[in-house]
């Protein structure tokens, strides 16, 4: 019967190629890596199976979540294929959201350029949408 390190090294190798080939957001990577220190622990202090599994499970945990905090993944944005109108509902602060009127219903707005301030009741142009907030230019800057 192979020993525990071996099935450690061979379950670390395997989840780190496995991120190669199906990328999980790093998280089979984590529980890889997490294996390799695994095996390299059972050999120094680490006897007992049940305290290596623990052991890996808690690392396993722990990278994932600090890997989320420090490896911060693109947002999709969802691009609009023609300027489309909409019309602000409330001021849009300069760097801040508002809300503006956009195929019957309000939406969450910011401006694309964020030292720009848009007063309510203007009509603007729909440039992108990020989420579920729209991306809009003042009609009156793109005309001059």
């Amino acid at each position: 019967m192979p020993s525990t390190t071996l099935i450690w090294l061979l379950a670390g190798s395997a989840l780190c190629l496995m991120e190669l080939l199906l990328p999980t957001a790093f998280v089979a990577f984590m529980m890889g890596i997490s294996a390799l220190i695994v095996a390299f622990l059972s050999q120094i202090i680490l006897g007992k199976l049940w305290l290596q599994v623990v052991v890996w499970l808690l690392l396993s945990t722990a990278l994932i979540i600090l890997s989320r905090r420090f490896v911060t993944l693109p947002r999709r944005t969802a691009k609009i294929q023609h300027a489309i109108i909409a019309e602000t509902l409330t001021e849009i602060p300069a760097g801040k959201p508002g809300r503006v009127l956009y195929e019957g219903n309000s939406w969450r707005a910011r401006c694309d350029d964020e030292k720009l301030s848009i007063p309510a009741n203007q009509r603007v142009y729909v440039t992108r949408r990020e989420g579920t907030t729209l991306i809009v230019m003042p009609e009156n800057l793109l005309h001059s």
